[in-house]
């Protein structure tokens, strides 16, 4: 199970620096890789286990060439995180191993649902009445599909991923709680990859839409309503409310929240646990975080914590004053 160093470069480009016969039968990181496997540096900071790594072969960016070529065989890319992206895909192309029946014999597919041919829908999976799978979509063991709800081509759905349950509707009704049935379904576009467990709810009215490219990590929560832009990536545990509506080629980090109704521009990038209280309409990078408090009490912190930098400004400006003003 090997690749020579010329069948990498032929399949994927980039100008090779060493043995084009050399063998590496598989991929890894600096700081571990053995004499037969192809490793990747990204950032300078890394030149010290560059220099170390006893990898057969290293793809650097043209900055890095010197010290890459004082250590051995070397590939030279623009972008080696990109090329070692497209890297693991090829190794697992060439060493895929023999693929299952295109449908589970234990899967549930309505007779009403439409599963394309090239799709593979794998063991224990649900896809209800009306529900669409698209061309070359793969649901891994346990995806649910509901009733009414698309996914489009190329998708991976990983194991548990949840599309159309209901959303969290309730009317008060003296002190109990009255059911709004939810008449929307879930469209996903083209592209997107869905991890383990996630949870997307179906609209109440119209639907929940996540659009092309997205790709969602495990573990995330989608509030019915919601629609979710074009190649955002959005990293475990975060949570976004219903009716938000999340632009294009944003990122959002790790347990990060975006309360319901809020609306965030084109390439906003939150930071990992925020919480966004309200929507953001300039691209840029947002980060919040504050501790937790009775709310009246949390209210004024946070109204006075925005007033900090004009404060320190004020403060600034009286020191000098006082300064001149000192005999």
């Amino acid at each position: 199970m090997a690749l020579r160093l010329a069948t990498v470069v032929e399949a994927l480009g980039g100008e090779l620096c060493g043995d084009p016969q050399r063998l590496v039968t598989g991929l890894a990181p600096l700081e571990s890789a053995d004499a037969d496997q192809l490793s990747f540096i990204t950032h300078a900071k890394y030149l010290r286990q560059l220099a170390t790594s006893k990898a057969a072969c290293v793809i650097v960016a043209p900055a890095m060439r010197e010290a890459a070529a004082r250590r051995g065989d070397h590939i030279v890319v623009d972008q080696p995180y990109l090329y070692y992206a497209r890297l693991s895909q090829l190794w697992k192309k060439q060493h895929s191993q023999p693929q299952e029946p295109r449908l589970h014999p234990s899967a549930v597919i309505d007779d009403q649902a439409f599963v394309d041919a090239s799709a593979r829908i794998g063991p224990l999976c649900v896809v209800e009445r009306g529900a669409r799978i698209g061309a070359d979509t793969v649901l891994k063991s346990g995806v649910t599909v509901g009733e009414n709800c698309s996914v489009g081509e190329r998708c991976i759905l990983h194991a548990g991923v949840v599309l159309g349950a209901d959303g969290f509707g309730f009317a008060p009704n003296g002190g109990a709680w009255e059911k709004i049935e939810q008449l929307g379904a879930v469209r996903i576009g083209n592209d997107v990859e869905i991890g383990a467990n996630t949870c997307i709810d179906r609209g109440a009215l119209s639907d929940t839409v996540i659009g092309d490219g997205v790709k969602l990590d495990n573990l995330i929560q989608i509030g019915h309503n919601v629609q979710i832009g074009a190649h955002t990536a959005m990293a475990g545990c975060s949570a976004i409310a219903g009716s938000a509506v999340i632009g294009a080629h944003c990122t959002i980090g790790g347990a990060a929240n975006v309360l319901g109704h809020l609306t965030l521009a084109d390439h906003v990038h939150i930071s990992a646990t925020s919480m966004v209280t309200r929507s953001i309409h300039k691209p840029g990078h947002y980060t919040g975080f504050f501790p937790i408090d009775d709310n009246a009490a949390w209210e004024k912190n946070a109204a006075t914590l925005k007033q900090l930098h004009s404060l320190r400004e004020r403060i600034k400006a009286l020191e000098k004053i006082l300064e001149r003003n000192t005999p």
